[in-house]
C-alpha cells in the first residue's frame, strides 16, 4: 500500500535528471520520502544527491528503508550494491561540498538495519553484503582522507565529525584496509564506530591487534567462525584482556573448547571462563557450535547472571549431565531460540529432552533438530514435545531419517501452530535406498527419488492448504540454510582450506621423513 504522498514521489524521482535539479528546492522533512522512492526505483544518481544534500541530524538507512506510513514495502533487506555505493559515495561528497542548501546538520549515519538475503529484489540483482559494506566504507574513508588533503580543506571540514555505526565484518583479504580506516579515524570526519564484529581468516596476532582498536567496550555482537584458530587459553586471554561489556551475543569458532583434550589442571580454566562471562550484564546469545563440552556446560553457563535467550550446542557431544543441566537451569525458561543438532535427543535423553522444551515452550521463536537421529519410532514424543510450543515461528529439523508417513503427522501439528511461518524438512527416508545410513554423507545425500520427493512435497502442500496454512514457507535446503556471509567470501574460504590442506599434507610428509 502507497499513499499519494510516496506515489508523487516515485513520479518525480522516476525522471533523475529533473529530480536532481529539485532536490535543492525540497523541504526537509520530504527527503526521507524521496530517498526510499529512490531506493525503490534503483535510482543510484538521485540516490546519491539526497545524501550529498542530506539536512537532516541523522541517516539510519533501516529506518529509512523500512515499513512506514506512506509505503509498507519493507526494503531494508535490499542490499542492492548500486544505491549502497551511491550512498556511501554522496556521503564523502556531504563532507566535501561547500555549497549547501542547508547548514551541515548530519551527526550519526546508521548503517547497522541492513538484512542480507539470498535473492536480490532489486534491478541490477548484484548485492553489497556485509565484508563488501566494510570494506568499502573503510576506502571511503581513505579517499576521502586524500582529497581533504590533495585540495587543501582542513579548515573546510574541520567542524565535520559524523559517527558511521557499522557491522563490520573483516577476513585477511580486508584486514589491511579497515585496519588503516580505524587508525585514521580520529583525523577523518566520517568515524567508523563497530557495533557488532565478525572476523573470519584472520590469524590470532591480527584479531587481537583489530579488536582492540574497534572500541570494544562498545560491542554488542562478536562473531569469531571458521578460520580463526581460538582455543580455550586465547579465549580466557581475550576475556581478560578486552572489555566486551556491552556485549549481547557471542560465538565462538568450532573446537575453542575440547574437553577430550583437557587435564586435571586445565579444569579451573574453565571455571575462570564462567566467571569472566558472567561479568557480561547483557549477555543473551551464546553460539558454542562443534565445541567438544561433555559433561561441561554447566561450569560455563552456570556463572551468568543474566538468563540466556538463544543457545546454540550444536555438535558439542553433550551427555546425559548436560542435557538434565539445560533442563532444569533458568535459562530453560527464557530460550527464543535453541539449537541442538547433532546429538540424539530423542533417543538418548528423552525424558529431559521432553522436559527443556516443555519448561522453555512459552518463550521458543526457533528451534533447530538437525541431524539427531530422530526417526518414525520417535514421532510421537517429538509430536508431545513441539505441541506445546505456541509461539515457535522457525523449526529445522534436516537430516533425520523420518518417513513420509511422520512427516504428514508433524505438517498436521504444524497447521496448528499459529505462529509457525517457516520449515526446514528432510528428504523422506523412503525416498533413499533401503541400505543407505545416517547421517547420510554429502554423496549419498543427493542420491533419492526425486520423482517420489515431489509427489510427497505435494503432498505435505495439500495439508498446509487445507488448513488455510499457506503462509508457512516449507523447503528441503539439503546442504542447510543459506548464509549471506560464508556466499560472500567463498572464495577466500576455499583459498584458507586449501593452505589448510596443503599445509597438513606438508606436516604429514615432514613427519615421515623424520620416521624413515
Amino acid at each position: 500500500m502507497k499513499t499519494l504522498r510516496f506515489i508523487s514521489a516515485q513520479a518525480l524521482v522516476a525522471d533523475a535528471q529533473v529530480a536532481q535539479r529539485s532536490i535543492a528546492y525540497v523541504a526537509q522533512n520530504l527527503y526521507p520520502l524521496l530517498f526510499k522512492a529512490s531506493y525503490l526505483l534503483e535510482q543510484a544518481a538521485v540516490v546519491h544527491d539526497l545524501v550529498e544534500k542530506w539536512p537532516l541530524a541523522e541517516f539510519n538507512i533501516g529506518k529509512l528503508l523500512g515499513k512506514s506510513v506512506d509505503c509498507e514495502k519493507d526494503l531494508s533487506n535490499r542490499t542492492c550494491h548500486v544505491c549502497l555505493q551511491a550512498c556511501l559515495t554522496g556521503l564523502k561528497d556531504y563532507v566535501m561540498n561547500s555549497s549547501m542548501t542547508y547548514s551541515k546538520r548530519l551527526k550519526v549515519v546508521d548503517l547497522t538495519g541492513l538484512s542480507d538475503t539470498e535473492f536480490q529484489a532489486c534491478a541490477c540483482g548484484k548485492a553489497l553484503g556485509r565484508w563488501g559494506r566494510t570494506e568499502l566504507m573503510a576506502r571511503t574513508c581513505f579517499d576521502l582522507l586524500v582529497e581533504i588533503q590533495a585540495r587543501e580543506l582542513d579548515d573546510l571540514v574541520s567542524g565535520i565529525s559524523i559517527e558511521v555505526l557499522m557491522n563490520v565484518f573483516v577476513t585477511q583479504r580486508s584486514y589491511e584496509v579497515v585496519v588503516g580506516a580505524l587508525l585514521l579515524r580520529r583525523q577523518c570526519p566520517l568515524k567508523i564506530r563497530c557495533v557488532e564484529f565478525r572476523a573470519d581468516s584472520l590469524a590470532l596476532r591480527k584479531f587481537f591487534y583489530i579488536i582492540k582498536l574497534i572500541q570494544p567496550e562498545a560491542l554488542q555482537k562478536l562473531e569469531l567462525v571458521h578460520n580463526i584458530r581460538i582455543e580455550m587459553e586465547h579465549f580466557e586471554f581475550l576475556l581478560s584482556q578486552v572489555p566486551l561489556p556491552s556485549l549481547k551475543s557471542l560465538t565462538l569458532p568450532a573446537r575453542t573448547f575440547d574437553v577430550r583434550r583437557m587435564t586435571q589442571e586445565d579444569e579451573p580454566l574453565l571455571v575462570t571462563i564462567g566467571e569472566r562471562l558472567s561479568e557480561m550484564k547483557f549477555l543473551t546469545e551464546l553460539n558454542l557450535a562443534f565445541s567438544t563440552l561433555t559433561g561441561r556446560i554447566r561450569k560455563i553457563l552456570s556463572p551468568l547472571k543474566t538468563p540466556l535467550c538463544s543457545l546454540n550446542v550444536s555438535s558439542c557431544g553433550l551427555n546425559h549431565a548436560d542435557m538434565a543441566y539445560l533442563a532444569n537451569s533458568l535459562h530453560a525458561e527464557y530460550l527464543e531460540v535453541l539449537d541442538l543438532s547433532g546429538h540424539s535427543v530423542a533417543d538418548l535423553f528423552p525424558s529431559t529432552f521432553f522436559k527443556l522444551l516443555g519448561r522453555a515452550s512459552r518463550t521458543l521463536r526457533s528451534l533447530t533438530l538437525e541431524e539427531c537421529n530422530i526417526g518414525d519410532e520417535h514421532i510421537n514424543l517429538l509430536l508431545l514435545a513441539l505441541e506445546p510450543c505456541k509461539k515457535l515461528t522457525e523449526f529445522s529439523f534436516l537430516g533425520n531419517p523420518l518417513t513420509s508417513r511422520s512427516l504428514c503427522r508433524l505438517f498436521e501439528l504444524f497447521t496448528e501452530l499459529s505462529m509457525l511461518c517457516k520449515v526446514e524438512f528432510p528428504v523422506p527416508k523412503d525416498c533413499y535406498p533401503p541400505t543407505s545410513v545416517y547421517p547420510l554423507s554429502d554423496e549419498n545425500l543427493v542420491k533419492y527419488d526425486r520423482e517420489m520427493f515431489e509427489d510427497i512435497k505435494q503432498e505435505l502442500t495439500v495439508i498446509l492448504s487445507r488448513a488455510n496454512r499457506n503462509d508457512i514457507v516449507a523447503s528441503t535446503p539439503l546442504f542447510g540454510s543459506f548464509d549471506a556471509s560464508i556466499q560472500e567470501t567463498s572464495n577466500e574460504l576455499s583459498v584458507v582450506l586449501l593452505q589448510s590442506f596443503t599445509d597438513a599434507i606438508s606436516n604429514l610428509l615432514t613427519a615421515l621423513k623424520k620416521v624413515d
